[in-house]
């Protein structure tokens, strides 16, 4: 919004055109969706317990996780609505690479909200059922991967790139569709599984969404794209705005999340930030170095695949509780161990994904 602003105020004072800049903007998309959360945070925890929306908690869980019973949940509308602000006052709005992500993201975050208003309100810790939930994903998730792909203009937005191979591209044709259905679905749901810990999800989220910031910024600008052999995708560095609202609001979600929590993110936020990641990720053509970036995100859904096929297999457990993060609980590890331990491995997989980028 406020570049169509910035360009008529050019034409008074050359100034305003500071504005124009993609990293001018990205910072004070970060600093606005941050103000925002620290502002109207404590308004909507106050509001949530008024309302006794209270977390449900699983009765087969640890037994440390009884006193968070009643701590307010969907506590993810408080990101979306800091990244919705911050990204519609900030990006070129004429982007559509922004209103994809946006309606992803939003779309996603409608499906965790009727699952978490299921779970308040009709006090059932399964919420949705499964599949419905996975339908509407489904939906959304399809919906999303033929838009990008009848929009794409070029080979460059549906080719896959393979990290460490600069002259590896290949061609899915319209698997496109069905691979990035996958990584955008598959995504959201690894965040939601992941976020079961005071801080666990949000952070991980955060350190990602920023590196993909980076990476779809350079894939957005020619020389840059040029330079590291990696696609160029114009537009692309849009989308750093977009990112830097995921930080900035997810650095403020984090400020009432940390432990102890304050406010739990929920499905509304979970399902929807993941959602985000994933649609970037297949934009900025680097789904491969999300798998690695992500690698958290992937343990825990892979712990969970692991468990249920043991089990119906053999009756037997791999691990004393699914997600991972359950199983180091009930090893004995203190809740704020197994949450910090998490970030670091997330710290190290962001820096090599990044890596990538120039190891070709």
């Amino acid at each position: 919004m406020l570049v169509w602003l910035a360009n008529y105020l050019t034409q008074i004072d050359s100034g305003f055109a500071v504005i124009q800049y993609i990293t001018v903007r990205g910072i004070f998309s970060i600093l606005t969706a941050l103000m925002i959360s620290l502002i109207i945070g404590p308004w909507m925890i106050r509001r949530l317990n008024s309302l006794q929306i209270g977390q449900v908690v699983r009765d087969d869980g640890p037994s440390s996780h009884f006193s968070k019973a009643g701590t307010p949940t969907m506590g993810g509308a408080l990101i979306l609505v800091s990244m919705l602000c911050s990204t519609l006052l900030w990006s070129d709005l004429n982007n559509h690479y922004v209103w994809i992500t946006l309606a992803v993201t939003l779309l996603f975050g409608a499906i965790g909200w009727v699952d978490d208003y299921r779970k308040v309100f009709e006090k059932n810790p399964k919420g949705l059922p499964a599949r419905w939930k996975y339908f509407w994903q489904s939906v959304a998730g399809f919906g999303a991967a033929l838009l990008l792909y009848y929009t794409a203009i070029g080979p460059a937005e549906t080719h896959y790139i393979v990290p460490f191979f600069k002259d590896v591209s290949i061609n899915a044709g319209i698997l496109f569709v069905l691979i990035t259905y996958f990584v955008i679905v598959g995504s959201s749901n690894a965040v939601n599984l992941t976020d079961g810990l005071d801080g666990l999800a949000i952070l991980p989220t955060v350190m990602v969404g920023g590196a993909l910031g980076m990476i779809a910024y350079l894939a957005g600008h020619v020389e840059f794209s040029e330079y590291l052999r990696i696609p160029y995708v114009a537009g692309a560095g849009e989308l750093v705005i977009f990112c830097g609202t995921l930080v900035g609001a997810g650095l403020g979600f984090l400020w009432f999340n940390t432990y102890p929590a304050q406010v739990f993110m929920g499905d509304v936020g979970a399902l929807a930030l993941g959602a985000a990641l994933g649609v970037v990720a297949v934009i900025a053509r680097h789904e491969i170095v999300l798998f690695i970036m992500g690698g958290v995100f992937v343990m825990e859904t892979v712990s969970v695949i692991l468990q249920v096929g043991s089990f119906k297999l053999t009756g037997k457990r791999i691990f004393r509780m699914a997600p991972l993060h359950h199983h180091f609980e009930l090893k004995g590890w203190p809740e704020p161990r197994v949450i910090v331990r998490f970030w670091i491995i997330t710290v190290m997989l962001v820096l090599f994904g990044l890596a990538t980028l120039k190891l070709r």
